[in-house]
């Protein structure tokens, strides 16, 4: 074998190869470096300690969330999870030609994502779901290595780019879900990706029909595709996916039967098609013994539960319910997993309930009501500790309810209504410390409710209708501070209401009718500040009625048929029906046709006396107001009344305003009134120099409820209204253009002064559903939201501590000269403090229409909250209709049918008000989509409100954009004449 000699030149270049290599090396770390320092930069704002490694004095291979390759190169980000916030510099990082790994979802990144992502062409997993970017994704075609790629609730709208990323062969997770993409066809590109083995598109927009040849996708184990807008039956190709362990269908209007062959995916562990319009029998199920969460409910299905559910050892969630379901529950069923709940309820069900549920001591909810169960309530689930929910309400059930139901200590509802149980209340009922709501109205209970009751003082609802309930109200009720209903009508409780009741501060509705109470009324009801409704009817109740309970805002009274006397206090008569009263003999009352008067009519004989008595009366009266004439007047220019002392009113100034309070006090005149609300009246108030001011005047002694009180007054800066001090802690430190100013607040002893900027054009409700609106077109409409939004955003995410409103709501987005709003009325608003969790409340803050659903059952305060009643403010700002109407039909509100309308309806564009032009409806509907995303059932589903504003920029009126430049070029053109 013969070898030539290596020449000087080959000699060189072998001794200087490796120096060469180091200085390759040494540059590629120092381009490395830099990409990463700058992409640190673009995320300086972030809370996280993640970047304390990231410095030129480390290397970059050990820089936490780096991963390199054997050649030093950064092949892996993994920075999920980490509180980022910022934007993406794609123009920097796909620099790096050997990254294979983006991870960086469940962070708060936003903007929008360029096309530099096009560069990295060597990306196999990326993901950037849980943030909140906005716009549309641009072409993905050269990232045709992906095998991982998760956008889930990332914030992208527009149209998804299927066509760039039908090549991408080697996907095996894909992810796009919870995403306000725009409304498309089943995407087919999806059959290309024969190796995915996790499919996500729940609730992106996708309608039509899902395509047979779904079953080729044969790698498949979870498939997702629910809470769309897909018809048509279930194909029978979603049978051959035998690898499948989760099938998620819900929220559709899928029609027809469960595909015969689904018996075949013997994998399945979860199964969801609930909220569709399929129908049929279970009998395909009936062989799935890995089932693990069985999802049906709101469907026709209908037949018998197959006797095999019984033996589903992993069964652990079973809700199938709102169908048409006959027959009785096998009786093993849930008895064998650590069963977590069962909702059956609304069905044609029969049998007794099944006794081992809770074997295993994990059931939390049992839930069969609306059905036709017998027998009683099995002695086993006594000692359900975990067991928080028990309804039965509405059925056939019997016997005694067992003693340990009371006293479950995490139960925190019993609905036990419209049975035949019987017995007694267990005085074990007050070891029942998460107890919030007891039902059990219509069956057959007997003996006194037991005093122990009063220790449950987490209870928010008693209901004991149409019982057989005796003796007295317990009088240690007044601890239950949080209770907010007491319906106790129709059984036989005797004895006096107890004074305590008037210590229930939380108190709605008391409803005491069709008993044997007797004795008076009590006069502490005239101190509950948020009562509404009181039914005292049908007692033996007797005496005056208290003139304290004038002081109620009472939608309804209703003390008929008992033996009170005396004169009805006048207050009370405003609110009574013709009937509130009757069945009283001894009751009067002067002016009013039902009641007799309690003046008589003076006889003749008597007029003379009457006449001189009168005037020796008005000649007392005459004397008596020339005295205090010339009192006032001779002390006029002390100014002693104490409405006008200035050294009694404590002033505190959040801005730069000449203001006197003396000039604001005397501009406090009925004819200055604007505006009437529960926390008090505002006026309208012209200064010397002409600045306007409005100026929301409130007693101290004023309840939450904005109700009026005989109250003591507290001592100075004591107050008793929270409101008022929530206002003043929320607004004072507030800055932002959409924000309404807060000038100061003006605070005495018995009377609390808020001033604010004066807004001339009132309100928005006023504006879009009263006598006083104006014509808004469609650019005005959008300014106002996206002003709103903002404020929002700054409200949530730009103060040091984020400021939750509670009330957003129309009435409280005010309007200046030019039509811009501004956020008011910070009367619930809640501070979120450093460190802590958000507040909750058994007391729902907000105005019906508005409220979130959540409120219902967790009572969380979060800016999530906000965020839905902000989706009814845009609903009304498209429709034009208020948050309830009755065209919504019964219990149904604008949420409800815009969802609704918007599921079923082909032309979207028929919801938007009739007055917006017709070039515009368009963009209202893309605002109504939005609305749609606000306002999603589940709080995580729906965007933050830095979301909210970025989507509702992306769809910036046109004519918005022309007006802009217009004024740009006026601008220009001013400047060069000048």
């Amino acid at each position: 074998m013969s070898s030539e000699p290596i020449s000087g030149n080959h000699r060189i270049i072998l001794f200087l190869l490796p120096f060469l290599c180091l200085i390759v090396h040494s540059y590629s770390q120092s381009d490395q470096l830099q990409i990463l320092l700058k992409f640190k930069s673009t995320l300086q704002n972030s809370k996280s300690e993640v970047f304390n490694t990231w410095h030129g004095e480390n290397l970059i291979c050990n820089f936490t969330g780096i991963v390199c390759n054997s050649d030093n190169l950064v092949k892996e980000i993994n920075l999920s999870e980490q509180q980022l916030a910022g934007t993406l510099p794609f123009d920097s990082i796909c620099s790096l030609k050997s990254l294979e790994k983006i991870s960086l979802g469940s962070n708060n990144l936003y903007g929008t994502v360029s096309s530099h992502i096009s560069n990295c062409t060597n990306l196999q997993y990326l993901d950037l779901g849980i943030n909140s970017f906005s716009g549309e994704l641009p072409d993905l075609s050269s990232l045709i290595q992906l095998k991982f790629l998760n956008l889930n609730l990332s914030g992208f709208s527009g149209s998804f780019p299927w066509k760039s990323i039908e090549n991408h062969t080697n996907l095996t997770f894909l992810s796009l879900g919870d995403n306000p993409f725009d409304r498309t066809p089943f995407p087919l590109e999806i059959l290309n990706f024969r190796q995915l083995y996790s499919l996500y598109l729940t609730n992106c927009s996708i309608e039509g029909r899902i395509p047979e040849e779904i079953g080729n996708l044969n790698l498949l184990e979870s498939l997702e595709i629910s809470d769309n807008y897909l018809v048509g039956e279930i194909p029978v190709g979603i049978t051959k996916l035998t690898k499948l362990r989760m099938l998620e269908l819900y929220n559709n209007q899928l029609s027809g039967i469960i595909p015969v062959g689904i018996r075949n995916l013997v994998n399945l562990a979860e199964f969801d098609v609930s909220t569709n319009n399929l129908e049929g029998d279970l009998s395909e199920l009936r062989n799935l013994t890995r089932m693990e969460s069985l999802q049906l409910f709101e469907n026709n299905f209908s037949g018998t539960i197959p006797e095999e559910f019984g033996e589903f050892k992993f069964l652990t969630q079973f809700s199938i319910y709102d169908n048409k379901f006959t027959g009785e529950l096998p009786a093993k069923i849930g008895s064998w997993a650590d069963f977590e709940y069962i909702d059956v309820s609304q069905n044609f069900l029969t049998g007794p309930i099944p006794p081992d549920m809770c074997k295993m001591g994990k059931m939390q909810k049992l839930l069969m009501l609306e059905n036709n169960f017998t027998g009683g309530l099995p002695e086993t689930y006594a000692s359900c500790l975990s067991l928080l929910r028990l309804r039965v309400s509405n059925n056939s059930l019997s016997g005694r309810v067992p003693d340990g139901i009371w006293s479950l200590p995490n139960l925190g509802m019993i609905d036990l209504a419209i049975n035949q149980f019987e017995g007694q209340v267990a005085p074990t009922i007050g070891q029942a410390k998460s107890l919030s709501q007891l039902f059990l109205a219509n069956n057959r209970f007997s003996g006194e409710v037991p005093a122990e009751i009063s220790n449950v003082s987490s209870l928010v609802e008693i209901e004991l209708i149409s019982n057989q309930f005796s003796g007295e109200i317990p009088s240690g009720i007044g601890n239950l501070k949080k209770l907010s209903k007491l319906h106790l009508q129709d059984n036989i409780f005797s004895g006096a209401i107890p004074e305590s009741l008037g210590s229930c501060v939380s108190l709605n509705e008391i409803i005491l009718a069709g008993n044997s109470f007797s004795g008076q009324i009590p006069a502490t009801l005239g101190s509950l500040p948020t009562l509404n409704s009181l039914n005292l009817s049908g007692n033996k109740l007797s005496g005056l009625i208290p003139a304290s309970l004038s002081k109620l805002k009472l939608s309804l009274i209703d003390v008929s048929n008992n033996m009170l006397m005396g004169p009805v206090p006048q207050g009370l008569l405003i609110v009574a029906y013709n009937g509130s009263f009757a069945g009283n003999p001894g009751l009067c009352a002067d002016g009013n046709k039902d009641l007799r008067q309690c003046s008589p009519v003076p006889k003749k004989s008597d007029q003379l006396k009457v006449a001189v008595y009168c005037f020796i009366a008005g000649a007392l009266l005459l004397v008596l107001s020339l005295s205090c004439f010339v009192f006032l007047k001779f002390r006029q220019h002390d100014h002693k009344d104490p409405i006008y002392r200035s050294h009694s009113w404590d002033v505190k100034k959040f801005h730069v305003l000449n203001i006197s309070e003396d000039e604001i006090l005397k501009s406090l005149k009925q004819e200055n009134i604007i505006g009437k609300g529960g926390s008090g009246n505002v006026y309208k108030v012209v200064l010397g120099g002409g600045e306007q001011l409005a100026v929301k005047h409130m007693w101290k002694f004023v309840p939450e409820s904005g109700g009026r009180s005989s109250a003591a007054i507290l001592p100075k800066g004591k107050s008793r209204w929270p409101e008022y001090e929530a206002e003043v802690a929320a607004l004072s430190s507030l800055r932002h253009m959409n924000v309404v100013k807060l000038y100061c607040s003006i605070s005495s002893e018995d009377s609390n002064l808020l001033v604010y900027e004066y807004m001339p054009n009132g309100n928005l409700w006023d504006q879009l559903h009263t006598y006083q609106k104006i014509e808004m077109d469609w650019n005005v409409r959008y300014e106002i939201a996206l002003g709103a939004a903002r404020g929002l955003e700054y409200l949530h995410h730009a103060c040091d501590r984020p400021v939750i409103h509670r009330d957003v709501k129309s009435s409280n987005i005010l309007l200046d000269e030019e039509m811009k709003p501004k956020i008011a009325d910070f009367g619930l608003a809640k501070i979120v403090q450093t460190g802590k969790a958000m507040n909750s409340t058994h007391v729902i803050a907000g105005t019906h229409g508005y409220i979130a659903p959540e409120y219902g059952y967790t009572y969380n305060v979060t800016e999530k909250s906000d965020i839905y009643s902000f989706g009814v403010v845009l609903m009304e700002l498209v429709t034009g209709k208020k948050p309830v109407e009755p065209e919504f039909g019964e219990n149904r509100d604008i949420v409800y049918w815009v969802h609704n309308e918007m599921r079923t309806k082909d032309d979207v564009t028929a919801l938007v008000d009739p007055s917006i032009t017709k070039d515009a409806k368009e963009e209202a509907v893309k605002m109504l989509s939005i609305a749609g995303h606000c306002t999603m059932k589940i709080p995580a589903l729906r965007p933050s409100m830095r979301m909210v504003v970025k989507m509702l920029e992306e769809i910036e009126p046109n004519s918005l954009t022309d007006i802009v430049i217009d004024k740009m070029g006026e601008n220009v053109i001013s400047q060069c004449k000048s």
